[in-house]
């Protein structure tokens, strides 16, 4: 097979007798075989494309190293980095612009609203507030529904899935960058619960990949230079570079973001890419910085007084974040109590986001009254629950005491529906946004300040909250939401232990941000680091490791990371690093399909443009046969791309013969056969050819890879997996054990590598798929009822 994403019909069509034998009697073949990954946008079913890692050897790929000089490997090698620091400077500024809006819009509408609550119009202040946000969830929904569907949600599963080799369409386009930042400003100002950092993470992907472009024949921007990043390698590292500047520009977190594209994102990695973007995401933080401290005069508003910059929380509490060996217990208490949520936290989201995409395929009219309907459900939560709790007066002593003896006018406190000098601690965390209520839980010396009440009631509305919000059709991420509902678990935990613990509240709602992330997200080291960077304070890596280790060891027992059971929802073809137990059962030439199309050296035209028409695929064999050989031998891999360049070129011969090895070389040069951006490709519907054109040949040996990846059909599938995965591939050449055979059996393509289409050939495997240990109803019931039975006997 040699196509991404086969047509049905061809493997509906596949007759018995092509498919090559098992080399087990064991093993029963089905006749049939319908399965085949749709990637999900949104709603709307949209074509899967892998993306061509592997370097072309060909004739011209020889001729176009040899012309390159000195001074083109200097322009390469200085362009890479260049676009390392424009995109760490574009990449801080989106950052700056985003916290700058947020701050500002979510800033103005609390204090409209609090003003009112002042003045006791209680309801006047809700409409205003409800209206406030019902307009700008709205509007975001609007533009992602309407301009670019792909902008929806964190955007983190489709940047995992293009670094595994994946390229859904539109995904990083300027119309999708567009939205993610206008669509995620609204959503996150909104007072959903929806956060930043996922569609930063995005952003800055996009961003890379417009670099990774080689410029723009439509607005004239083309450069000799440019045409250098017009393969999906180069494009591969600017995007894992510019998704490690999203998450640096989020949190402001340089080495965080690095660790995070290296452990979360990318499917390929080596040392040179750490450098480059080692150096992006500083960038990114120099230019934070700048940014923040030409703001700190006050000339950006409300900007500087909240926001995701930086939880800085060992200022004047250091002998607060201080533990001992006694405390150990407690903190694998909230780990473990931290996974459990989170896998119950993965598994509702799956819940809600399967009964979300049945509303959002009936039209865009659906998606934006789901989304109102939501903002509605948010508003009143957010606006009612607060009068549920007590007023508390003001601090008097401490850090926390204002110096004028009121509050109100602190970001910390919010007064609400309280008199003068008292407080409302569950308003103060609901009417603010979600990184001042973050950062005013992570606070030290703030034990009295929550209510346990009030930490129950903001810990259930926010994990029920952050379950609802995610589906709704507009930018919006996990990782914030996440963050302050582990927080808040966090300090609950801290009040529920009283006088047990000697931990801090703040230190504690620290511990319960790791936990719960480790729980959902099932990541350690990036994780570990963005914690710290972001609370300034190394006393608490033991802590944040141990917590991190037992969260996700804990919840890996119940179902896999959210972002991974995301990528199987919309479909997206993701290769794990792991193989399943009953690939190693099966040989690459059991799950090989044809029917295999093939072209000879020196092709007909009408037998290249039959059968391009009449096939998806990407990549076809070039088989010599006499009179150019002895015998059948196989000459390598022409891709379909290639193919419709020399249709278009119309460069045919008039006679079945090899051309002179430098005739090509002085008609085409190797930038004609370059890879144009995403979404951009030709295809065979733009050739038209004459009768007499469609009767000459082709000459395909120049223009063959002659060196591609095979595999012999009596390899593991297992071991085939490891190398089209390390190695990035989009095909894979199935040779045979056997001299007097066809040169080439089939190819293997990621399609082949999916559980759904190997078990739809082989259900008899079904049972032998790979195990975690997974708590399940069954199991644990088998395992009670053992336990009670031994306990019977014993007795």
């Amino acid at each position: 097979m040699a196509s991404t994403a086969p047509r049905e019909e061809d493997l509906l069509m596949e007759e018995d007798e092509h498919r090559p034998p098992l080399n087990r009697a064991l093993l029963h073949r089905s006749s049939t075989n319908n399965t085949s990954q749709v990637a999900m946008v949104g709603s709307n079913p949209c074509p899967i494309e892998s993306l061509d890692y592997e370097i072309i050897e060909n004739d011209l790929f020889d001729q176009n190293w040899r012309s390159r000089g000195k001074a083109d490997q200097v322009r390469y090698v200085v362009l890479k980095w260049t676009f390392c620091f424009i995109i760490g400077v574009i990449a801080g500024i989106v950052g700056f612009v985003i916290n700058l809006a947020v701050e500002n819009v979510a800033g103005l509408k609390h204090t409209a609203v609090s003003a009112l609550m002042g003045s006791s119009s209680y309801w006047t202040a809700f409409w205003l507030f409800a209206g406030t946000n019902l307009a700008l969830l709205l509007f975001a929904s609007s533009m992602t529904a309407f301009v670019s569907p792909a902008a929806g949600g964190s955007g983190i599963p489709e940047v995992k899935a293009y670094l595994n080799g994946v390229d859904a369409p539109n995904i990083f386009s300027l119309r999708t960058l567009a939205v993610k930042i206008i669509g995620n400003i609204a959503a996150v100002s909104s007072s959903l619960h929806v956060g930043k950092a996922g569609p930063m993470v995005h952003t800055g992907a996009c961003i890379a990949a417009i670099f990774g472009q080689g410029g723009s024949r439509k607005y004239g921007l083309t450069c000799r230079w440019l045409r250098y990043f017009k393969n999906d390698r180069d494009r591969r590292d600017l995007v894992t570079i510019g998704a490690g500047a999203g998450v640096s520009a989020a949190f402001r977190a340089p080495v965080g973001g690095v660790l995070f594209a290296l452990e979360s994102l990318s499917s390929w990695w080596r040392s040179a890419l750490i450098w480059r973007s080692f150096f992006t995401t500083a960038v990114v933080a120099v230019v934070l910085r700048l940014f923040i401290e030409l703001c700190a005069s006050g000339k950006c508003g409300l900007f500087g007084k909240g926001g995701l910059i930086m939880y800085d929380v060992s200022t004047k509490f250091d002998d607060l974040m201080t533990y001992h060996l006694k405390d150990i217990p407690i903190v694998v208490l909230i780990g473990v109590i931290g996974a459990i949520l989170g896998a119950l936290y993965n598994f509702l989201m799956m819940k809600v986001l399967r009964i979300y995409n049945v509303i959002n395929e009936r039209g865009n009219a659906h998606k934006l009254l789901l989304a109102a309907a939501v903002s509605i459900l948010t508003s009143c939560c957010v606006f009612g629950l607060p009068w549920l709790a007590p007023c508390r007066p003001c601090p008097t002593a401490g850090a926390l005491s204002p110096p004028n003896g009121t509050c109100h006018s602190l970001n910390r406190f919010r007064r609400f529906h309280c008199p003068a000098g008292h407080y409302n601690d569950l308003a103060s965390l609901f009417l603010n946004i979600n990184d001042d209520a973050i950062r005013n839980l992570y606070s030290t010396g703030t034990n009295d300040v929550y209510h346990p009440g009030s930490m129950l009631a903001f810990f259930v509305a926010s994990y029920a909250l952050g379950v609802l919000s995610y589906g709704v059709v507009a930018p919006s991420g996990l990782f914030v939401p996440i963050i302050l509902t582990g927080a808040t678990y966090g300090r609950l935990v801290a009040m529920l232990l009283g006088g047990h613990s000697g931990l801090d509240h703040g230190l504690v709602a620290i511990l319960g941000s790791a936990s719960f992330l480790g729980g959902t997200l099932r990541m350690t080291v990036s994780v570990c680091v963005i914690v710290l960077e972001l609370t300034n304070n190394l006393l608490l890596l033991p802590l944040v490791m141990l917590v991190l280790l037992i969260s996700k060891t804990v919840a890996d027992s119940f179902n896999s990371s959210i972002y991974d059971l995301i990528l199987q929802l919309k479909g997206l073809p993701h290769l794990d690093g792991y193989a399943e137990p009953y690939m190693r059962q099966l040989t690459v030439g059991d799950v090989v399909a044809g029917p295999l199309r093939s072209f000879n050296g020196v092709e007909k035209v009408a037998n290249i443009v039959h059968t391009l028409r009449t096939t998806g695929h990407h990549a076809f064999p070039v088989v010599d046969e006499p009179p150019f050989s002895l015998a059948p031998v196989l000459y390598g891999l022409v891709l379909r791309a290639h193919l419709l360049v020399l249709l278009k070129k119309r460069e045919f011969l008039p006679a079945p013969e090899r051309c002179p090895k430098d005739y090509m070389a002085g008609r085409f040069e190797a930038q004609d056969f370059d890879k144009r951006g995403s979404g951009k490709q030709d295809t065979i519907t733009d050739v038209e050819l004459s009768p007499e054109e469609m009767e000459m040949y082709v000459d395909l040996h120049p223009f063959t890879n002659t060196s591609p990846y095979t595999v012999v059909e009596t390899m593991s599938l297992a071991k085939a997996l490891v190398l089209f995965r390390e190695v990035g591939l989009r095909h894979l050449l199935v040779v045979p054990k056997s001299c007097d055979r066809s040169p080439v059996v089939g190819i293997l393509t990621r399609h082949d590598f999916m559980p759904e289409h190997i078990l739809g050939l082989h259900p008899v495997l079904q049972g032998s798929r790979w195990k975690r240990l997974r708590w399940q109803k069954g199991a644990v019931a088998k395992q009670f009822r053992s336990l009670l039975d031994w306990l019977a006997n014993s007795g």
